[in-house]
């Protein structure tokens, strides 16, 4: 369904830390600073971009916006929402863990990034 998302860093810098830990821990290959200043992560087919906005004003992240994520297994995402909060993440909402759902049993975690983008890692859990 989705080629990319972009979000917008106001510090590639210190996104490159965060994004770096949050993706390592979820199996994803960590990012280099590209020429065109942005940072991009990509699995199956799909692309994670951040950079700057183009419009030249600041990042911020969207309201009522979330991205969320697939973990493998619990442990996963318990290392993904750890990497993010020791990375410069902010923690949000509830602790970690499961979540009973209209979709059944989830396994959840909610961090903010560096800029304020929401982000969510979520495993289902076997019914």
């Amino acid at each position: 369904m989705f080629t990319h998302i972009m979000v917008g860093s106001n510090d590639i810098a210190r996104s490159q830390t965060f994004y770096n830990a949050i993706f390592e821990a979820l199996d994803i290959a960590p990012s280099d600073v590209h020429a065109n200043g942005r940072l991009v992560y990509a699995q199956h087919g799909s692309r994670f971009i951040v950079g700057a906005p183009l419009d030249g004003k600041p990042a911020t992240g969207a309201n009522g916006g979330t991205i969320g994520f697939e973990a493998k297994s619990p442990a996963m995402a318990e290392a993904w929402y750890k990497a993010g909060v020791a990375n410069g993440g902010t923690a949000i909402e509830n602790p970690p863990g499961v979540r009973q759902t209209s979709n059944g049993p989830l396994y959840l975690a909610y961090l903010r990034d560096p800029d304020g983008n929401k982000l969510c890692v979520m495993y289902k859990e076997p019914q």
